[in-house]
C-alpha cells in the first residue's frame, strides 16, 4: 500500500504544534507495518541548513495557481527511515513564520495544487491514498476531483482527511475560488465550499475526502455538537458514516526517560528514585526551594484560552496558597504571559514563569515535575499528557477530547487510574481536583502506583498505527 502523507509541517524540519510530531512519528510506525508511506511539506526558509544541505533536488515543474503558473522545485531527504519531500518556492515559503500571512489563501492554494503535480515527478510512486491534514491541505481532495481524474495515474487515488483542530478552518474570500484555485462559481454552494459569505478549505477537505477522521474518539463525537462544532456540526453529522476517531500517540524513541540525554538522570519503572534527581535539578535551575516533599505542578503549553488558562487565572491566588510549586513554560496571549510573570514576582518561591520555549526545559519539566496540568476548554487529542505519563508525571486534566480518552481518574479503592480529572469547565472544580492530587501525593506508596500506571500505559503509536492501517484498507 502506498500513501502520500501531506502536512504543512513536520518535526524536526519545522514545528509549531502537535501536527509536526504526528507527521514524523505516525509515518515512522506505519512504515514498520509495511506501508510505503512518504511525507510531503513546504520547504520553509526556516528549515535548518543542516537538513537543506542533505536534500537531493529531484524535479522542477510549474504549478497552476488560477491563471498563473508558478515555479516549484521538489527536494528529497530520508529521515528516520521515512522519505520526506519538500516543495520549494521562495516567494511562498521563505518567510519568518509559516502561517498568519495576508496571503495564506494563495500560499496553500499553491501547496495543495503542487502536491498533486508532484506525484507526476516522484519515480515509481503513485499513491493509493493521499492522507491530508488540517485546513492547509483541505483543497487537495477538491482539486484532485476537479482537475486530475482524467489522468490514469490519478483515477484510483483515494483520500483521507484528518482534522487536528476544527477551530482553524482556512476561511478565505470567495474570490479565491476562481482567482487562485481555478474553480468555477458552482463550487460556491452549501454542499461544496461555501461557508457563509466566504469559502472554507477545511469544509472542502471534509466533503471531498473518502474518509474523515479526528485525533481522538471523544473529539469525533464532540465536534458533532454545536458547542464544539465551530459551525460545521451539521455537516459533520451528515457525513458521520465516514467519520472516525483515532487517538494520537507519541514516539517512544524520542520520549524515553530511560535513555533521554536531555535530562540529568535517567529513570524507569524500577528506578523511580532517580526521578527525584530531575526534580531537584528543576527546582534548582528555576530558583525554587529544593524540596522533594513539595509537589511541583508543570504546565508546558501555548498560553491561549483553549488551554483552560482562564480557569487558572480565576483561582491563581488559591492555587499559590497551596503547598505547591507551579512551573510554567510557553508563549501566547499577552494576558496570560503578563499574568504568570506578575505572580512569579509576587510568589517567587511558588511560581516560575518561563515565557518562551526550550525543548530542553520542557523535557526537564516532564521528567522533574510531580503533576502536569491541562485544564483545556477543548483538546482534540493533546500530546502533553501522553509525554507526562511516559515520564511518570501525573496528569490533572479536564475530561474533554483526547484528555478524556487517555487519562483515567485514579481510584484509591481499586488502584486503577493514571491521573486526576474534572468534568465541568469550572475553576473551582479544577481547584478541588488539584487539592485531591496534592492530598494523594502525601501517600508515597499510592503516588508511586499512580506513576507506574501511567508509565505502563500504551502511549506509543503502536495501536493507533494499526487503526490507521485498517482505515486505509477500507479504501484500497
Amino acid at each position: 500500500m502506498k500513501v502520500l502523507f501531506v502536512a504543512s509541517e513536520a518535526a524536526p524540519f519545522l514545528k509549531t504544534g502537535g501536527l509536526a510530531d504526528v507527521a514524523l512519528s505516525l509515518p515512522k510506525y506505519l512504515k514498520k507495518s509495511g506501508v510505503d508511506i512518504r511525507v510531503i511539506m513546504p520547504k520553509y526558509g526556516k528549515i535548518s541548513d543542516e537538513f537543506k544541505s542533505k536534500m537531493d533536488h529531484i524535479a522542477e515543474y510549474s504549478v497552476p495557481v488560477g491563471w498563473r503558473n508558478q515555479y516549484c522545485g521538489l527536494d528529497h531527504i530520508k529521515y528516520d527511515g521515512v522519505d520526506f519531500y519538500f516543495m520549494d518556492n521562495e516567494y511562498y515559503f521563505k518567510r519568518h513564520e509559516p502561517y498568519g500571512h495576508y496571503d495564506d489563501g494563495e500560499i496553500f492554494s499553491f501547496f495543495s495544487r503542487g502536491v498533486l503535480e508532484s506525484i507526476k515527478h516522484i519515480d515509481d510512486f503513485i499513491p493509493d491514498i493521499i492522507h491530508c491534514n488540517d485546513w492547509h491541505t483541505g483543497m487537495v481532495p477538491v482539486l484532485l476531483d476537479a482537475f486530475y481524474r482524467y489522468d490514469i495515474r490519478f483515477q484510483n487515488i483515494k483520500t483521507v482527511y484528518t482534522i487536528h483542530n476544527l477551530k482553524y478552518q482556512g476561511i478565505f474570500s470567495r474570490s479565491i475560488l476562481t482567482d487562485l484555485l481555478g474553480l468555477d462559481d458552482s463550487y460556491f454552494a452549501e454542499d461544496k465550499l461555501k461557508f457563509y459569505d466566504a469559502i472554507s478549505f477545511m469544509k472542502g477537505g471534509i466533503i471531498y475526502s473518502d474518509i474523515v477522521n479526528t485525533v481522538s474518539e471523544s473529539y469525533a463525537n464532540e465536534i458533532r455538537t454545536p458547542y464544539y462544532g465551530e459551525n460545521l456540526d451539521g455537516l459533520l453529522n451528515s457525513i458521520s458514516y465516514k467519520l472516525y476517531g483515532i487517538v494520537n500517540g507519541i514516539d517512544h524513541d524520542a520520549y524515553n526517560p530511560r535513555k533521554d540525554k536531555n535530562i540529568p538522570k535517567n529513570f524507569g519503572l524500577t528506578t523511580m528514585k532517580n526521578k527525584l534527581v530531575n526534580k531537584a535539578e528543576l527546582q534548582k535551575q528555576l530558583g525554587l526551594p529544593v524540596d522533594k516533599d513539595i509537589p511541583v505542578i508543570g504546565l508546558v503549553s501555548r498560553l491561549v484560552n483553549q488551554k483552560g488558562l482562564d480557569l487558572i487565572k480565576g483561582v491563581i491566588e488559591e492555587i499559590l496558597h497551596l503547598d505547591i510549586q507551579l512551573v510554567i513554560l510557553g508563549t501566547g496571549e499577552q494576558t496570560y504571559e503578563d499574568l504568570f510573570e506578575y505572580y512569579s514576582h509576587i510568589y517567587p518561591e511558588k511560581l516560575s514563569s518561563n515565557i518562551g520555549f526550550s525543548d530542553k526545559l520542557a523535557k526537564l519539566i516532564y521528567a522533574g515535575a510531580d503533576m502536569f496540568l491541562m485544564p483545556s476548554l477543548f483538546e482534540p487529542c493533546g500530546i502533553g499528557q501522553l509525554i507526562a505519563l511516559r515520564y511518570g508525571t501525573v496528569p490533572i486534566v479536564r475530561e474533554t477530547g483526547g484528555l478524556k480518552d487517555t487519562i483515567m481518574p485514579y481510584n484509591k479503592y481499586t488502584g486503577e487510574g493514571n491521573g486526576f480529572s474534572f468534568t465541568n469547565y469550572n475553576a473551582h472544580d479544577m481547584l478541588n481536583v488539584i487539592q485531591l492530587a496534592i492530598e494523594t501525593f502525601k501517600d508515597k506508596k499510592q503516588w508511586l502506583a499512580i506513576q507506574k500506571n501511567g508509565m505502563k500505559a500504551e502511549t506509543s503509536w503502536k495501536d493507533s498505527a494499526k487503526k490507521y492501517n485498517e482505515l486505509y484498507k477500507k479504501l484500497v
